[in-house]
């Protein structure tokens, strides 16, 4: 049995590609393993703001000396990281808005990627405290942009969760889903094969 987070940043709900993949990938999970339990979280509706001074000043107060308004920013950042510690495996829907991440999406990260908690600074750099867990994003693109420059996503995933520990990411891509309908029927058939793929 496995704990298996999803995250959701698409901004159209149901109607998110992105969404509409880690739907798929829960569904046809759920006929692989069937004991595994599912936590979603939906980024957009849950809409943090950037991350302020005051928020980074609340995690750099020592616990006891917090006031309450401090305690409440920490508690933020606090259980998002403690919900990824308590999950085998991170799914996470990832729209490519303007070349890049969601801004959501830069907004979670900003919370649960915390010198001293997540990772730690070395003599020999940094070193990832998050061990053991298993991430897989599911990637929905109107163009096709794997493997080219224009693929911001898949190198700063791949970075920024190895910086707290985690090297196990593997991405399912859906390309060219704006493209036409013939483009978008072949990704979508090409998704669900590498969905299945990733239940081995």
């Amino acid at each position: 049995m496995s704990n298996v987070l999803i995250l959701n940043s698409g901004l159209n709900g149901a109607q998110s590609n992105s969404n509409k993949l880690t739907s798929l990938y829960e569904n046809m999970r759920k006929t692989h393993h069937l004991d595994d339990n599912y936590t979603v979280r939906d980024l957009n509706e849950q809409a943090l703001p950037h991350l302020s001074q005051q928020e980074m000043g609340a995690w750099m107060t020592a616990p006891e000396d917090r006031t309450p308004e401090q305690q409440t920013l920490a508690r933020i950042s606090d259980e998002l990281i403690n919900e990824i510690k308590a999950h085998d495996t991170i799914v996470i829907g990832m729209p490519m808005y303007n070349m890049g991440i969601p801004s959501t999406f830069k907004a979670y990260i900003d919370r649960i990627a915390r010198a001293g908690v997540t990772f730690t600074y070395t003599e020999n750099g940094p070193e990832g405290l998050v061990k053991n867990k298993r991430v897989i994003v599911l990637a929905a693109r109107g163009g096709q942009y794997q493997g080219t420059p224009f693929d911001t996503q898949t190198s700063y995933i791949k970075n920024i969760f190895g910086l707290i520990g985690i090297t196990d990411v593997e991405f399912v891509y859906a390309e060219g889903l704006n493209m036409g309908e013939q483009v978008a029927e072949q990704a979508w058939q090409t998704a669900s094969e590498q969905l299945t793929a990733t239940f081995n």
